[in-house]
Order: C-alpha cells, then structure tokens, then sequence
C-alpha cells in the first residue's frame, strides 16, 4: 500500500516480503492497525470513535489496532 502526505513518514519502507511479493515477512500488519493508524493520521484516537447497534458499541478497529507509530513523520 502507498501512502503519502497528512503526516506520513517520506521514503519509509515499512517490512518486507518475501521473493515473489506475495506475501508479508517482515513488520507484518494487520487491517485494524491500518485503520487505527490513518485515524491517527485524520486525528482520531480509534479507541473513542465508538457508534452503537443493537446495544452494543462497535468501533472501526474492533477490539484491536494499535498505531504505527514508525509510519508517522
């Protein structure tokens, strides 16, 4: 994935993977820590965007995501 502007570290090559491309091997990340770092990024904290149904509060993260912090300028 590329990401670029609003904060992101330039140039930053964050893990690796392995000789085909087709898979992670390296700094592997997960869809919630994604999300959870580009709400930092909109400046969100990802813990607190909570939205209620059926009598339950869910978030975009679900109960994991942690920011990547490296990504960050």
């Amino acid at each position: 994935m590329w990401m670029a502007g609003g904060g992101v570290r330039g140039g930053y090559v964050h893990g690796a993977t392995d000789e085909f491309g087709f898979k992670a091997v390296e700094k592997r990340m997960h869809v919630h820590d994604l999300h959870a770092t580009i709400l930092a990024l909109l400046g969100f904290d990802h813990e607190k965007l909570t939205y209620r149904h059926a009598g339950r509060d869910f978030r975009l993260t679900d109960v994991h995501g942690q920011v990547a912090r490296e990504l960050i300028a």
